[in-house]
């Protein structure tokens, strides 16, 4: 039978933290039921009735009267599950739609009007799907609705815990950490031929979730979180060295890692920063997509930032996976870069003195 892909909502406002990862687990598990993106989770005002909402797109061979049974049975077995979910006020939402063009079902069923908060989820993950009320893609409605036409009620605004669904994850009955990444990767898996249901990887979205979240934690970290006010007013002019910081990153071109080690120093200008923020600068930047070149750049220039000091100098030394498990295959190989600040760019001789103080 000819697959359709439908568009799935899922709302809850009682203990949306738990319902929600809970629901999305039960419809990624479904035999029928094959999902292929996940929204973010936007909460909606008291006057679009005070839920967290999200939309699921994915694909299945079932009709549309048979995806309605089966979603009302998850309700009754999330129910039975002690999640307290209340039909009335925590609903499975179903809408259709054919090849991610908003038309109508095969058995001639169509979605009915989308509730105004449903809107923002839906465009998230099909923003080309057509409102059967306005005859307008999703995408547009939004739009409309941020240049501030078309606003009858309040906007839904994003779930800021959206990517750590479950309060407490011991708690879950399965665990849940980032059920969209999940899904995500639960998908690469099968484009790669695997079957993600196998005992090996049926955990290995949840590990990569969690990997991902700390390896990228430099983009949710700020300067002034790590340094911590830990600057302190000293008169020493000498200059101050860390050797061998050793730093993890991901290559932005692959998604592969590179590591290796960096040596920074600054000379001081009435001003030092407490010894382990340099190495905690090194992995704030290095938590992120990178390239090495502008790795060392920005430690160098958070320093400056920080410290205000008489110069900065950085040099990095890393192998990279990218050219070592593909591509040329060079196991061997590593790249040194380097970013002089301030009296390090200007005076050859403090440059050359801190290139002999980390020269192995």
């Amino acid at each position: 039978m000819q697959t359709q892909r439908i568009i799935i909502t899922i709302s809850g406002s009682l203990d949306p933290e738990r319902q929600l990862p809970m629901a999305l687990r039960a419809l990624e598990r479904h035999p029928q039921l094959r999902v292929l993106r996940c929204s973010r989770v936007y909460h909606s005002a008291p006057g679009n009735g005070d839920a967290h909402t999200m939309a699921v797109v994915a694909e299945t061979a079932m009709p549309a009267s048979g995806l309605l049974g089966e979603l009302a049975h998850i309700e009754r077995v999330l129910r039975g599950e002690g999640s307290e979910l209340d039909l009335e006020r925590c609903e499975v939402d179903l809408r259709l739609f054919v090849d991610g063009d908003g038309s109508e079902a095969d058995d001639g069923s169509a979605a009915s009007d989308v509730a105004e908060h449903l809107v923002r989820p839906i465009a998230d993950v099909a923003p080309d799907w057509i409102d059967p009320s306005s005859g307008l893609p999703v995408r547009e409605l939004v739009a409309a609705r941020d240049a501030g036409r078309e606003r009858t009620s309040p906007e839904p605004q994003l779930h800021r815990s959206d990517s750590r669904y479950a309060t407490d994850l011991e708690a879950l009955p399965e665990e849940v950490y980032a059920p969209r990444v999940e899904a995500l990767v639960r998908q690469q898996l099968v484009e790669m031929g695997e079957d993600p249901a196998r005992e090996g990887l049926e955990r290995t979205p949840l590990r990569v979730a969690k990997a991902l979240d700390f390896l990228t934690s430099g983009y949710t970290t700020t300067l002034e979180d790590v340094v911590n006010q830990a600057i302190f007013e000293e008169p020493f002019n000498e200059m101050v060295v860390v050797k061998d910081i050793e730093f993890y990153s991901l290559c932005e071109h692959h998604l592969l890692p590179f590591f290796g080690r960096a040596h920074v120093a600054y000379l001081p200008d009435g001003k030092i920063i407490g010894l382990s923020k340099i190495a905690r600068i090194v992995d704030l930047y290095a938590r992120r997509l990178q390239v090495q070149e502008r790795l060392a750049n920005q430690v160098a220039d958070a320093l400056m930032q920080v410290v205000e000091p008489q110069g900065v100098a950085v040099v990095m030394e890393g192998s990279h996976f990218c050219m070592m498990m593909r591509g040329v295959q060079k196991q061997n190989t590593s790249m040194v870069t380097s970013a002089m600040r301030g009296t390090f760019l200007s005076n050859a001789q403090s440059r050359a003195e801190f290139l002999a103080l980390v020269k192995d």
